[in-house]
């Protein structure tokens, strides 16, 4: 009979240590990647790099919408605050360009060119993200702590480049981090 209790009183022991599971370790607080949220290659199957359409516009829409109308803190790229009227402006960037007629005598004149970012121009989102891992089974853990639309637009040369336009934190440990740097 004594035996049976050392016996119980094992496997009790043994039952609670393979139901404990390890701890999650940090393996990075912060790392930043673009994905893409509009396929870059319609030869690709429809869920590489691609949210449907109407999930896209969703998502899009109530990240800017809300940081449009102030819901969202938004930050610039310096994670500066800055506020619903300055994220508009974000959406449109006029610049005044010097240029050359064409034809004799190749006067130089000046004229305003308007650049409007679309929601359908925002093909990508920026993650910042604090990683983890239980390192007894490699399950990840990811918490993400910043999110930024970023915009495919046109330099002068119809290179492709991407501009994010800003950040919304969803983290306020890390935005409590911001405020003491």
């Amino acid at each position: 009979m004594r035996y049976g209790y050392y016996i119980i009183f094992l496997l009790f022991v043994l039952v609670q240590t393979a139901c404990q599971h390890s701890e999650m370790e940090v393996i990075t607080e912060k790392i930043q990647y673009d994905v893409n949220i509009k396929s870059p290659d319609s030869e690709y199957d429809w869920w590489i790099q691609n949210l449907v359409g109407p999930q896209r516009d969703k998502l899009v829409d109530l990240i800017i919408d809300g940081a449009k109308e102030g819901k969202w803190q938004a930050y610039d790229y310096f994670n500066n605050p800055i506020n619903a009227q300055e994220v508009k402006g974000i959406f449109s960037d006029t610049m005044v360009v010097t240029m050359m007629d064409t034809e004799p005598p190749y006067e130089l004149y000046d004229t305003m060119i308007v650049y409007n970012i679309l929601p359908a121009d925002i093909t990508r989102l920026r993650f910042m993200e604090e990683w983890s891992i239980n390192p007894d089974n490699l399950n990840f853990s990811k918490k993400i702590v910043g999110i930024a639309p970023v915009a495919s637009r046109l330099d002068f040369n119809g290179v492709e480049r991407w501009q994010p336009l800003f950040w919304i934190y969803t983290d306020e440990e890390f935005i409590q981090g911001l405020k003491i740097n």
